[in-house]
């Protein structure tokens, strides 16, 4: 099969987001892409005792994969997973107020680094794995600063219990790698991924 034949039938194979995001589907869509479908792997996404936090984002992407694969091996697949972490801590995805709360007090004034691993499966079983690496360091928050944050409800949710594309971006001095990254998929990786599988943008 030439080149241009296995770009067609990969074209023809369709297209799965292995995530309920609703930030990854948009990411997607901002680059041109909408998914056949969306199917979210149910999986238990508790680090293993002394895991850091870079190897954390990757592996839970490849077991999205492999949970979402194992039922639609004709597909081409795409899995992610975001981590944040502050050194060696990982950070949560908030639940409560007082996750959130817990996480900026955290992150004030300091540096973190927020991981995105994304694991692509193409219908011939080929499986690529990258992992984006953002900076990230907010300024110095005060008491009111957290409490207003919180109190606004958009930390719940997020990995480290904020939302860059929200009203954290007016408390963050810095950032270095992709925002899109930070936003939950790196899209200049992703978009490479998907090429190198053959996948043509409809």
């Amino acid at each position: 099969m030439n080149r241009e034949n296995y770009a067609v039938v990969m074209h023809l194979s369709p297209f799965i987001l292995a995530s309920s995001s609703p930030r990854r589907l948009a990411l997607l869509g901002d680059i041109g892409i909408t998914p056949d479908k969306i199917i979210a792997a149910d999986i238990d996404e508790t680090p293993r005792p002394r895991e850091l936090p870079r190897a954390l984002a990757q592996r839970l992407a490849r077991e999205k994969l492999r949970v979402v694969a194992a039922h639609n091996s004709d597909a081409l697949i795409l899995a992610a997973d975001t981590v944040v972490a502050c050194g060696r801590r990982i950070l949560p995805k908030a639940e409560t107020a007082a996750d959130v709360r817990d996480c900026l007090k955290l992150l004030s004034g300091r540096r973190h680094h927020v991981y995105t691993g994304v694991a692509i499966r193409a219908p011939s079983g080929k499986i690529i794995e990258r992992i984006g690496d953002s900076t990230v360091i907010f300024r110095s928050l005060t008491p009111q600063d957290i409490e207003s944050y919180v109190a606004g409800g958009e930390g719940i949710g997020k990995a480290g219990g904020y939302a860059i594309q929200g009203h954290a971006g007016a408390l963050i001095r810095f950032i270095s790698g992709s925002y899109a990254n930070i936003v939950g998929l790196p899209l200049f990786e992703v978009a490479q991924m998907l090429r190198s599988c053959g996948f043509v943008q409809r």
